[in-house]
């Protein structure tokens, strides 16, 4: 006998009435009802209609169903949300995650592991379809009041249910997918967002069945594979945020491995498929999970979902129908490749050294990053690398090699990135667009910036470490500046289409390296500022949000 009972409604504006009432009618009668936005002629708000809906459960029921209006729910939909809150009736349960995102990676490594749910891992919680316990859904209502006008919902969703200790898991395969049918949250520019691994015939099965994600979670997104790497230690989940290019060379994987068959007439999205798919076959592998069988629809989806995943920021419908093939090939054969290469570490992959690099002022985030990237570049000067004075009015950072005298003064511009404060000038623009603010441009909007990403500065240390030039006095900016009116466009066209205002009368306080400084032999940026911007964003969302909270 059933002990939980469900309420379930679909969140909706009056300008998407229709679809909501198509959603309800493909439900089984009286099972969803509509909650509508309350205040449909001010500023679009999904948190506002969110508190609306999750306000709205009924009377005796344990528990609430939330669905936007633009999803498809599975044939069995209910009948497995119901198993599942049986199951697991203290659980916060998301019912979709995005084909490009952290959480639906953790779904690939459940599908990889049979199981029927995986646990969250730290970025959002997936709010278009999620159910929570009835005390959960009004605490959410409480701790999301407070905060209109502010973060989205589902970044307060994580952070609210992470802070209540509430369990947090995402189905597999998903319940739900998702139609665009245009967003009025501003999230169209993304492009086509659909689900990691939707079955629409999938049947309740023992929804008992989870598994958490590994310590390593490779994904592939904006046409870049990355890999969320926990970091180990007490106190909140959080994870840095290497390309998954380092984390394999780092692991000891050969350069010649991270190379698509013929790669050198390969595509990004080919190169980026495989290097994911080969950093989850690796992974899969080291940790024991035998190889998924051929029957398993829901492995066979999410594989299929890697590489149209990874490119869809950038693609039509079409395009990606036309790769969606190709790409799962590539796909299998580099899951195949990475178990071989587990297989070939049996005694454990090569650990990551630091030679005898000694670190100063590194304990925190910034520095966490750039010692893992010289970590995974197999550095091993012996040297001193003193980072205390990159974060004041003048950045810098300070080499001392241990056969050398006269320590290196690496002059550097605008450092942002992961590990990276929101309280810099880079900082301030992209945490204001996060929250959906305008970007601010402070003083002369043709004023000269110099940007330069996290791996940039740690790949000028170790340029530093391997060349160790006669010149003592060193910089390190990006190869072009841009005007503080250029960066802020560059934010709102990568982090969100938010206003631009000018602030004249305020002084940002922008570093300009001494011209007569050289870069280091055989040294230039690499990351674009598109792509910097994003990862920072990124950072700063998922985890710097947590270390320091607005």
């Amino acid at each position: 006998m059933a002990r939980q009972r469900l309420s379930a409604v679909v969140m909706t504006h009056p300008r998407r009435r229709a679809a909501a009432e198509k959603l309800v009618l493909s439900a089984p009668p009286g099972l969803l009802r509509v909650v509508m936005d309350p205040d449909p002629t001010g500023t679009p708000s999904v948190l506002r209609t969110a508190l609306a809906a999750w306000s709205a459960i009924e009377d005796g029921a344990t528990h609430q169903l939330v669905v936007q209006d633009d999803m498809t729910l599975s044939e069995f939909f209910f009948d497995r949300v119901r198993s599942a809150i049986e199951e697991q009736p203290d659980a916060a349960l998301a019912l979709f995650a995005l084909w490009d995102s952290r959480n639906g990676a953790a779904v690939r490594w459940g599908a990889m592991a049979g199981a029927r749910w995986v646990g969250a891992v730290n970025e959002y919680f997936p709010c278009v379809a999620i159910v929570l316990p009835r005390t959960v859904a009004e605490g959410f209502v409480a701790y999301g009041r407070p905060r209109l006008g502010g973060w989205p919902d589902d970044i307060l969703m994580y952070r609210y249910l992470h802070a209540a200790g509430v369990p947090r898991y995402v189905a597999v395969p998903n319940l739900a997918e998702h139609q665009d049918h245009g967003s009025i949250s501003g999230n169209a520019f993304r492009g086509p967002r659909r689900s990691v691994c939707f079955l629409p015939g999938d049947r309740p099965d023992t929804e008992g069945r989870t598994v958490s994600a590994p310590a390593a979670l490779p994904l592939f997104k904006y046409g870049v594979a990355q890999c969320a790497v926990r970091v180990p230690g007490p106190g909140p989940e959080r994870r840095l945020h290497l390309g998954t290019e380092q984390y394999l060379r780092g692991a000891g994987l050969p350069a010649s491995l991270l190379r698509p068959p013929g790669a050198g007439s390969a595509g990004a999205d080919v190169r980026g498929t495989w290097l994911t798919a080969l950093a989850m076959g690796f992974e899969a592998a080291r940790a024991g999970l035998p190889a998924p069988s051929p029957e398993s629809e829901a492995y066979a989806e999410s594989v299929a979902t890697i590489g149209t995943g990874g490119i869809s920021n950038t693609s039509t419908e079409e395009h990606l129908a036309q790769r969606r093939e190709p790409l799962t090939e590539v796909a299998r054969r580099a899951l195949d490749a990475g178990r071989e290469a587990a297989a070939a570490h049996r005694s454990g992959p090569r650990p990551r050294r630091q030679g005898g690099l000694v670190w100063r002022a590194a304990a925190n985030p910034l520095g966490e990053h750039i010692a893992r990237r010289l970590a995974d570049l197999r550095e091993r000067s012996d040297a001193v690398i003193d980072l205390t004075r990159l974060q004041t009015a003048e950045p810098a950072v300070i080499i001392r090699p241990h056969d050398d005298p006269v320590p290196y003064s690496l002059t550097v511009g605008e450092v942002y990135g992961p590990g990276c404060s929101r309280h810099t000038p880079i900082g301030r623009m992209v945490w204001d667009a996060l929250r959906s603010h305008p970007v601010t441009v402070d003083g002369p909007p043709d004023a000269e910036v110099h940007p330069l990403h996290v791996n940039d500065l740690a790949d000028a240390i170790a340029a530093v470490l391997r060349t160790r030039p006669a010149n003592h006095d060193l910089t390190a900016v990006s190869e072009k500046p841009c005007t503080a009116a250029e960066l802020a466009q560059a934010v709102h066209d990568t982090v969100r289409p938010v206003p631009i205002q000018a602030a004249p009368g305020e002084e940002p306080g922008w570093h300009t390296p001494a011209d007569e400084a050289g870069q280091p032999a055989g040294w230039k940026p690499s990351t674009g500022l598109p792509w910097g911007l994003h990862t920072f964003a990124q950072w700063l969302a998922y985890e710097g949000v947590l270390i320091e909270p607005s």
